[in-house]
């Protein structure tokens, strides 16, 4: 009988051990569940960034979208309950406030820790901008980000209603609007009813002196009809929310498809080029909603209905769930905006 009753208890603590020993196994092969999904972040700089994680065959990976293209993570993995990876940044300071940093890329560590919907992110590199043994002083920064939700179902648009038009343009001046970054040029004037950028910088790297324009109020959804001119082969575009760039360039610009005229820059491409030379009048019939995006190009349908997964690069902030402005990109090239009209959505 004493038998008996210890073979119970050890029967029992067997199969524990053994839940236990399975737990501590899944925990340790999914370690990352609490990181997987998509981060509205606010970079060292205070820029936007855009991060996704996830998992792909069992192994993490992840993109980060600031400015310019989208850029890979590398070397990702976990260091306890960390996730951990690298980039390679510019980490000296920049020419002017508000401006980007300076000097050539280095690598720089990054250990993420969630907390529920937070994100922290430590990033560092070797204090000397040299590799350095393990344990190195190392300059640091800390940034933050919030989880964004799951994107809504895609909307039927025919039972959306939109209010009364807005003209954010008035013809004469800039009274609503102002740049982005205050510490650049100004290069925009009113000019007989049409809001016009000169800047002699003539190339599409994504850093300038001169500024972008945005409007003092702020939207979620709505549907905007603009015209815009831009040079044979400028470069210009407009945030909606200031989030998501539909891009403006000209028909046989060398920038095609996915960033190509009638797409939403980097990630929708425009079903067609319904584009016009550079020099002419274009118009954009754009409606937002539910983070759902249609594009009309100078009457033709060429983005119908198609969800925004995230903000695009050079967006103002990545926070979907907020209103923001309509901005106009003027630090690439000169381009010309005018019948600026906006119906913000009223039934939501």
């Amino acid at each position: 009988m004493k038998s008996m009753f210890l073979m119970v208890p050890l029967r029992w603590l067997h199969l524990l051990l053994a839940h236990l020993l399975l737990t501590l196994s899944c925990a340790a092969a999914n370690p990352g569940e609490a990181y997987w999904g998509n981060w509205a972040m606010v970079m060292p700089d205070g820029s936007a960034g855009w991060l996704t994680l996830s998992a792909v065959e069992g192994k993490p990976q992840g993109e980060l979208w600031t400015v310019g293209a989208a850029k890979k993570l590398m070397d990702v993995g976990f260091e306890a309950d960390q996730l951990v990876f690298q980039r390679r940044c510019r980490v000296g300071k920049p020419d002017y406030q508000g401006g980007p940093r300076t000097g050539s890329r280095i690598a720089c560590r990054h250990v993420a820790t969630v907390h529920g919907d937070t994100i922290k992110i430590v990033m560092s590199w070797p204090r000397t901008g040299g590799e350095r043994e393990s344990g190195g002083e190392r300059e640091q920064v800390i940034f933050e980000g919030k989880r964004l939700p799951p994107l809504p179902v895609r909307p039927d648009l025919g039972k959306v209603q939109f209010g009364d038009p807005i003209e954010l343009f008035n013809g004469r001046n800039l009274d609503g609007w102002r740049l982005t970054n205050e510490s650049q040029v100004n290069g925009w004037k009113a000019i007989d009813g049409v809001l016009s950028n000169t800047t002699p910088k003539l190339d599409f790297q994504p850093y300038s002196r001169y500024g972008n324009l945005r409007t003092d109020r702020e939207f979620t959804d709505f549907n905007l009809k603009l015209e815009f001119n831009v040079p044979p082969g400028g470069n210009s575009g407009v945030y909606l929310r200031g989030m998501y760039e539909a891009q403006v360039v000209d028909r046989d610009s060398r920038m095609q498809g996915i960033q190509g005229v009638g797409a939403i820059f980097g990630r929708i491409p425009p079903s067609q080029n319904a584009g016009k030379p550079g020099g002419q009048w274009q118009q954009y019939d754009i409606t937002l909603v539910d983070r759902h995006v249609t594009v009309i190009l100078n009457g033709k349908c060429v983005v119908d209905n198609q969800p925004l997964v995230g903000c695009t690069n050079g967006a103002l902030f990545a926070d979907e769930t907020i209103p923001g402005p309509l901005y106009l990109q003027g630090d690439h090239t000169a381009v010309k905006y005018r019948n600026i009209v906006l119906r913000p959505v009223v039934n939501q």
